[in-house]
């Protein structure tokens, strides 16, 4: 028979076993520990690769580097040298000063040397003035030669050619471009080789580069006036302005560089050739007189048809 007090085993609350000693444990029980601070760790000496840089700590160790410090200021001393080279070398072709002489004028001056440039006939005095062993600047000089009036003079030119490229149907941004590119050319030329006649001629005169630049673009007022009567007027109204314009260039020119070249016998040397100069002197005035309604034709006879 079966004892009804044994129909219900017991349960006692079992003790938890301690683990045996020597047996290593899977898990560890960290549920009582405090957690590790951050800066804890294998990496604890200025790395932190949790979380972004610190820029600055990064720039201050940079900067507080000798070998730094020593490579910022070679690089920055070579900077200088190399500046202050770069200006030498653009003083030795182009004087800032000497550019803003060029461009030194009024209203009052374009007006009268515009007259001057279109009816050279009328004009007496053709002698520039000085002051103190330096010429005038153009605003105080009529007769001394400035960059402002062929700068405009070109780009009103470039501007003129492609509003007659337009009306013949003829416009492009590659045509606009070519002459624009055939009539600077043409002046760096023409300046070249006056230098270079001067020069194998040795032949003293007191203009300088700019000089030359300038009384080789006082032909694009001319050319303006040109193709603008060749579409007013047609043909014949263009080749009476050129006709015009050019022997009103060539008097200018002829009595402009007078005052440059053949007034200047004093500054050559005594010797064989002394009572040539003269005569090379007249024959480069004039070479450069006669070229400029060559190049005004060959610039201007495509935009007028």
């Amino acid at each position: 028979t079966m004892d009804p007090h044994r129909g219900h085993r017991a349960t006692k609350p079992r003790a938890r076993a301690a683990p045996p000693a020597g047996d290593p444990l899977l898990f560890e029980d960290t549920s009582s520990r405090t957690a590790p601070s951050v800066n804890q760790g294998y990496y604890e000496s200025g790395y932190n690769l949790g979380g972004p840089p610190d820029r600055g700590a990064t720039m201050s160790n940079l900067f507080a580097d000798p070998m730094a410090n020593a490579a910022m200021m070679y690089g920055s001393s070579i900077a200088n040298q190399g500046k202050d080279m770069v200006n030498k070398e653009i003083g030795r072709f182009m004087s800032v000063n000497k550019l803003k002489y060029f461009f030194a004028v009024d209203s009052k001056y374009v007006m009268k040397k515009l007259i001057i440039l279109m009816f050279p006939y009328t004009h007496q005095d053709w002698e520039v003035r000085y002051h103190r062993d330096s010429p005038l600047t153009p605003r105080h000089d009529v007769n001394a030669p400035d960059l402002y009036i062929p700068t405009m003079a070109f780009i009103t030119y470039i501007l003129l050619a492609g509003m007659a490229l337009g009306l013949q149907k003829r416009f492009s941004p590659e045509v606009l471009g070519l002459c624009a590119s055939t009539a600077l050319v043409w002046v760096i030329i023409e300046v070249l080789v006056m230098l270079l006649s001067l020069y194998l001629l040795t032949v003293h005169s007191d203009l300088s580069t700019f000089d030359l630049i300038a009384y080789s673009g006082y032909k694009y007022v001319g050319m303006i006036c040109t193709v603008l009567c060749g579409l007013l007027f047609g043909t014949d109204g263009y080749y009476v302005a050129l006709a015009w314009c050019s022997c009103a260039l060539m008097f200018f020119i002829v009595r402009s560089l007078k005052m440059k070249i053949l007034s200047s016998l004093s500054s050559d040397s005594m010797g064989p050739g002394v009572t040539a100069k003269p005569r090379l002197r007249l024959y480069i005035t004039v070479a450069t007189a006669v070229f400029q309604p060559i190049i005004i034709y060959w610039l201007t006879s495509h935009l007028v048809r």
